[in-house]
């Protein structure tokens, strides 16, 4: 569920209010017929998921414990092999409502997380009653264990026990990942075919595990050693919810190093402060559109993030300077996607993110650098990035022009579509957007952010000092044909994130807007300039 002010869809509000009534619903037998439910289980088996759940956000050992240690199933599928249904599904409501949550709608996602665990512990427990492979006990506490029909102990031997508790695990994984990706569609509106894709496939073996764990659990408790023996069953798993941890705190190191590229990039070239971040956000929804799976949307994340990183390889003088460039320069600002390349060669898990950031320059009809690369020869995450990149480039208002409207940027990337970029994520991107609210930002000269604002000089600001600069040298906003090259390279860029590089004529693409060095190259219908030429009057970069 999406954090932040925005109210909880309505759609959301409806999957947890039902998803609420039928964990109610699944537990009332129990509910009505409290003396006649087996406490001593219940009780022990809830109180030590509670404490699972509450440890990670307990003051006093919260940075002690590993942050995933809440996800306890075992203790969840040993509540299904030993109590019936109704009192199963009692089992992870305490944990679930005093766990840690993320910020944001804390109370819809508590409910939520308890009615989740409560129906598929429901679940599991009746698939494991249905195979005959429960190890509840007709009676408890003086009376009958259940609030509904007694079942029998498992009296079936070894080898047929397994296949049981596996089926158990799996109905478990089946309602857990069913109602993850419900709720990924409902409140965060993702695409159908990819809120389910892998998810069941990444889930089932942790739950084939967890599964076979609770399983001994529960022949322990039954067993002469009692509950204490049970309990011991736990340790392995909390010694590899540890290991587990370290491996996403070495990760967690990895996004840190990789922020502070991005911080380093923006302080370096304070025109497009913010622009890496919302690169990585367009990347996203063009990776979900696509139905592209959790690990690759990830790595293209990262590959919008730091499509710009070369750019620390490039002269701070170049990127910030006030006059056009000279084909020196234009070479030396043409070198930053294989300098980011270098730079990220030895990051493993960001994969394909390297082609993005050595390719996201190219051109779908070849005349891109750094390699000349077309069509189908252009890295699928370079293609994504080069349109996020574009998109953001024109929705954003920087201190010498201002934002184009969300609409005009998709119509200028669909009139581009096919030369300069690749149909299909334009298209992606489109579709995205109109179920996602994008939000244009100032990314140059503003208060607060990442990076300090620009220096004063002279006793004016800079940004008023390039503002009257830009009204002075403009010969009007989208008006006559540009002959002159930018006085910048490295400004954010659609088909990368660089300032026009060569003379931009009449019929240059507009989405040169983002910066592309091909201004002559591009569509010749187009009947509206470049927009690379208003900028290099202005003397100002494109982005």
């Amino acid at each position: 569920m999406r954090a932040g002010r925005a109210g909880l869809p309505w759609g959301a509000r409806g999957l947890i209010a039902c998803a609420a009534s039928g964990a109610l619903g699944c537990a009332a037998p129990a509910l009505r017929d409290l003396p006649r439910l087996e406490w001593g289980v219940l009780l022990p088996l809830a109180a030590l998921y509670a404490i699972c759940e509450y440890a990670p956000r307990c003051p006093l050992m919260g940075h002690k414990v590993p942050g995933n240690m809440g996800a306890f199933f075992p203790v969840l599928l040993t509540a299904a092999f030993l109590l019936p249904p109704a009192a199963a599904a009692l089992v992870p409501l305490p944990g679930a409502l005093i766990g840690r949550v993320e910020p944001g709608h804390a109370a819809a996602r508590r409910t939520w997380h308890a009615a989740q665990l409560a129906l598929a512990a429901w679940a599991s427990a009746q698939v494991c009653s249905l195979l005959g492979g429960s190890l509840s006990v007709p009676s408890g506490g003086g009376g009958p264990a259940t609030a509904g029909p007694a079942l029998v102990p498992f009296a079936g031997g070894f080898p047929d026990v397994l296949w049981a508790a596996a089926a158990a695990a799996l109905t478990f994984c089946v309602v857990v990942t069913a109602l993850d990706g419900a709720v990924l569609v409902a409140a965060e509106r993702c695409a159908l075919r990819a809120a389910w894709r892998g998810q069941f496939q990444r889930a089932a073996g942790p739950h084939l595990l967890h599964g076979l764990v609770g399983l001994m659990m529960a022949v322990l408790w039954r067993s002469p050693y009692g509950p204490a023996a049970a309990f011991f069953v736990l340790l392995p798993m909390y010694i590899c919810c540890w290991v587990f941890a370290q491996y996403h705190r070495e990760r967690g190191a990895h996004q840190s190093t990789i922020r502070a590229l991005v911080q380093a990039v923006d302080i370096k070239d304070r025109y497009t402060r913010g622009h890496s971040e919302r690169v990585g956000r367009a990347s996203v929804l063009i990776a979900r559109e696509l139905g592209m799976d959790g690990e690759r949307t990830e790595a293209l994340r990262f590959a919008g993030i730091l499509h710009d990183v070369g750019k620390l390889g490039v002269p701070t003088r170049l990127l910030r300077k006030d006059g056009p460039l000279t084909p020196e320069e234009r070479r030396v600002i043409e070198l930053h996607p294989e300098y980011g390349h270098e730079m990220v060669r030895g990051i493993g898990f960001l994969g394909e993110a390297r082609d993005a950031i050595l390719h996201h320059h190219e051109r779908l009809d070849g005349s891109g650098y750094p390699y000349g690369l077309s069509g189908a020869e252009i890295p699928e995450f370079a293609r994504v990035v080069a349109v996020a990149d574009a998109f953001d480039a024109m929705t954003s208002t920087r201190s010498y022009r201002r934002a184009r409207p969300v609409g005009t940027a998709v119509a200028e990337l669909e009139r581009c579509a096919g030369t300069q970029f690749d149909p299909r994520m334009v298209s992606a991107l489109a579709r995205a957007l109109n179920r996602e609210e994008w939000s244009p930002a100032v990314t140059a000269d503003r208060p607060g952010g990442n990076v300090p604002a620009a220096r004063e000089r002279g006793g004016t600001a800079e940004r008023d000092e390039r503002s009257a600069r830009a009204a002075n040298g403009a010969g009007g906003a989208y008006g006559a044909n540009g002959g002159n090259t930018s006085r910048r390279a490295g400004a954010d860029g659609g088909n990368g994130s660089h300032a026009s590089q060569r003379p931009a004529g009449n019929g240059g693409t507009v989405a040169n807007d983002a910066g592309d060095p091909n201004g002559s190259a591009g569509s010749a219908s187009s009947a509206r300039p470049s927009h690379d030429a208003e900028e290099a009057r202005a003397g100002r970069p494109p982005a």
